[in-house]
Formats: C-alpha cells, sequence, structure tokens
C-alpha cells in the first residue's frame, strides 16, 4: 500500500498583499503537490490584527473570510496552538504581516515544535536578544524559520548567502540594490516627473511598505543589511546602520495620510540631487554597503559605467564578495518588488520544511 500524503497545516497570518498571493498560489499548486508529490497542503487558519478565521475550508483560499466555519477575535497564542492542535501533521505558520507584535512569538511558536516561514524582517533584525532566543528556540525543538522572502523578495538571496558560509567561505563585503521599490524609483527618475507623482504610483502598484516611509527613510533596507550581517555570523543591530534618509525632517513624524498629502516636498531636494548627478555625469542610484563590519545605506550618485547603472525596473542586485569570490564577486540579480513574488519566496520557504520532513522533489 502506498503511503499516505505528508498533511501540512497552514496557519496564514496577514492576509494583505502578500498574505492574499500566497493563499491564491497555494489554492492553484495544492491539486499538482497532492499529485506529483504526495504533500497536502491544508489552510486551518486565517488572521489579521484583529479577527482569525479557524477551521477554513477550500473556499477560504479564495476568499479567506467567507468560506472559514468559526470567526474569533485575535489570539495569536489561541491561533498557533489551533493550527498545531492536530499533533500528528506538520504545522508551519506564514507570517506575511510586518508587525513587530507576531515576530514577538516566534520563539515561543518554534520552542512548541512550529515552523514559521515569513517575509516580516522584524525577528531578523530585531534586538540580537530576542533573535538568540528565537535562534535557540529552533535549535532546542528542531522547527525551522525560513525568511528568504526579507531579502530580494523572490530571489535566493539569504540561502545563498548561507550556503556560502555553511560550506566554508567568508563574507568579506556586500554591495547592494536591496529595495526593488527605491530600484524602481530611481530608474525612473529622470527628470521629466516629480519624484512624488512616481512614489504615488510605486504606491498604487503595491511596490512600496503601506507607509511609504519605510522605503524612503532607508530603514527597511537597513534591516535586510543586518539580516545578511547576522546571517554571515555579525551581531549587527539596526542602530549600527548608517542611514542616510530621503525624508524630510518636517514629514518624519506625520501620519501617513499627511504624509501622503505633502508628498511634493520631496520634489525639490530629489530635483538638486538628480542635477547634481548629471553634472558629474552619473545616475542615482539607492545603495546598501557592508564592509569590514562597517554597514551604510543611502542615495549614491555613481558612474554612468557602473553595473548598477544598468539594472532594470524593480532589480535588486546583490554582490556578495568572499574569500571564494575576490576576484570576482557572486551576484545575485533579478525583479526585487511586488507582492507575488515575495509570496512565492514564502512559498517556496513552506516547501523546503516540507523537504526536509522526506517530502520528494516536484517535477516542474
Amino acid at each position: 500500500m502506498p503511503a499516505g500524503p505528508l498533511v501540512v497545516d497552514i496557519g496564514l497570518i496577514g492576509p494583505g498583499k502578500v498574505g492574499s498571493a500566497l493563499l491564491t498560489q497555494l489554492r492553484l499548486a495544492a491539486p499538482r503537490l497532492l499529485r506529483d508529490c504526495n504533500l497536502q497542503l491544508h489552510l486551518r487558519a486565517v488572521s489579521d490584527s484583529r479577527h482569525m478565521w479557524l477551521d477554513c475550508d477550500d473556499d477560504a483560499l479564495n476568499s479567506r473570510i467567507h468560506g472559514a466555519q468559526t470567526w474569533r477575535p485575535t489570539s495569536l497564542n489561541e491561533f498557533a496552538a489551533y493550527v498545531a492542535g492536530r499533533g500528528d501533521h506538520v504545522a508551519v505558520l506564514a507570517d506575511c504581516s510586518a508587525s513587530d507584535a507576531v515576530a514577538e512569538h516566534y520563539a515561543g511558536w518554534l520552542g512548541a515544535g512550529i515552523h514559521v516561514v515569513t517575509p516580516n524582517k522584524r525577528a531578523a533584525s530585531g534586538p540580537l536578544e530576542r533573535w538568540r532566543r528565537i535562534a535557540q528556540a529552533s535549535d532546542a525543538s528542531g522547527a525551522r524559520l525560513h525568511y528568504e522572502g526579507t531579502v530580494g523578495a523572490g530571489l535566493p538571496v539569504v540561502q545563498t548567502l548561507r550556503d556560502l558560509i555553511d560550506t566554508g567561505d567568508e563574507l568579506l563585503s556586500v554591495e547592494g540594490m536591496l529595495s526593488g521599490t527605491l530600484a524602481w524609483l530611481f530608474n525612473r527618475f529622470d527628470g521629466s516627473q516629480p519624484f512624488s507623482t512616481l512614489v504615488r504610483q510605486a504606491h498604487e502598484m503595491g511596490y512600496t511598505e503601506p507607509d511609504p516611509r519605510d522605503d524612503l527613510s532607508g530603514v527597511d533596507v537597513a534591516r535586510k543589511l543586518v539580516i545578511l550581517s547576522r546571517e554571515a555570523g555579525l551581531p549587527l543591530s539596526l542602530e549600527d546602520v548608517e542611514i542616510r534618509s530621503l525624508i524630510p525632517a518636517s514629514l518624519a513624524d506625520c501620519d501617513r495620510d499627511e504624509f501622503m498629502e505633502r508628498l511634493d516636498e520631496l520634489d525639490t531636494p530629489m530635483a538638486a540631487l538628480l542635477t547634481e548627478a548629471r553634472t558629474n555625469g552619473g545616475v542615482l542610484r539607492h545603495v546598501a554597503r557592508l564592509r569590514e563590519g562597517r554597514a551604510s545605506v543611502g542615495v549614491q550618485a555613481l558612474p554612468a559605467d557602473h553595473p548598477f547603472a544598468h539594472a532594470r525596473l524593480t532589480d535588486n542586485v546583490v554582490r556578495f564578495a568572499t574569500r571564494r569570490y575576490c576576484d570576482n564577486a557572486l551576484v545575485v540579480q533579478g525583479p526585487g518588488a511586488g507582492p507575488e513574488v515575495t509570496a512565492a519566496a514564502v512559498f517556496t520557504d513552506l516547501l523546503r520544511v516540507a523537504g526536509a520532513m522526506g517530502v520528494k522533489r516536484c517535477a516542474c
């Protein structure tokens, strides 16, 4: 008799743009994964910041609310316990929020044997003490935290660095364009449109964080640089990164709606930066660097023949210089913005959990 399928019970937190894209990808892929890989994905529950829907049926993969039989106010501990409740299945929580409060639960979930897959940068770039608790909980239980979607959206950036380190290489430096949003903005910003117009377009297309200041301030990129540094064994924190923000002080503390209304206050300083770069025969790019333990993030004027000057649209470009790749850096490049590609990275991490449990590799 053939063995029954490996059942993976899934709880999704944060059914926004990325979470909704992940639900769609799960629904479309589930029949093939069951047929070809003997892997059954079962959506057990969905939670937003206020409500959770338990005992989701197949319709919930299309409409996360109407297909659920049980609605309750959100309690993340109760939510996780429900997802893991059957005990004889693999339990995975997909955190598609950007919430620090959710990341605060990771150590407890991992310690209880619940795997976590996430594009939420708050855990891997948050307080070092919490990050160490998360690692200790994972080591103790064997449950895994995968976070490929935190850097480079769907690109294999974190896994590439992890493979280098695991095989004995040593990271010397990282240089990269780590924001698809900012890559798109500076590829499009040629003076024909105000910078504020481009920011609004990027926001409407879902390229920016819910508050575009998280992109424009450089904090989101700085978090990614912290994640890569920690992956390489460097105990960097967000406070250690030199961040050159694009946000004027007058717009730093207002609420999001007011910021969006006053976006045109960015136009004059950004036009001045563009003029200066062009006067020197260069282009503007948003660059992150890590070298000799020092990290920086900000807009730079680069020569027109610099490799970053020719990146396209939302391309992320990450250059790893290592002992092994010292003469010619290892480059990972490709589209780095949009909910679909980020959701695909989360889905890949989920399949990585299943693969570790013995599921055979599926044919494409």
